[in-house]
């Protein structure tokens, strides 16, 4: 489901109200954790953080008026899902995280390329998605972005 939301508060505002809280902490938990420097903002349908353009004036190679996207969470029609750009193009990263989870959870990981999907907001390991959100800075994040892009 995409809403058409200004900002992160408009966002939350327009999910199912069962979901609100863990969106709220969600978003608490990502701000508190994110080295400095990303932005937040609404795009893709959903919330996140993204390199600003102050910080990488190319953009998003896909559409280069968009910033350079990282993190982001959504509410969708069976899950809220939390999009870590990382996880899919750090494979230590990736590694860290499926061992962290098994510890931090009793439920299996439900999870696509950089995507984790809870289908309840009880089994969401905040403190888990606080830790991963602390673990790269925009400019590390620049560099892995364009060590990839130009593989």
């Amino acid at each position: 489901m995409q809403y058409k939301a200004v900002d992160a508060t408009d966002y939350i505002s327009q999910i199912p109200e069962e979901r609100q809280a863990a969106m709220k902490k969600l978003r608490a938990v990502i701000k508190k954790n994110l080295p400095k420097g990303f932005k937040e903002g609404v795009g893709y349908g959903m919330m996140g953080w993204s390199v600003p353009h102050s910080l990488y004036p190319a953009g998003y190679h896909c559409k280069p008026e968009d910033p350079l996207p990282f993190m982001g969470i959504a509410s969708q029609k069976n899950f809220i899902a939390v999009y870590h750009m990382g996880i899919y193009a750090i494979p230590s990263l990736h590694k860290w995280f499926v061992t962290e989870h098994a510890k931090a959870s009793v439920k299996k990981l439900d999870m696509g390329k950089s995507c984790l999907r809870y289908k309840k907001p009880e089994d969401i390991p905040y403190d888990l998605i606080g830790e991963l959100a602390s673990k790269i800075t925009p400019d590390e994040w620049i560099e892995v972005y364009e060590k990839n892009l130009k593989r």
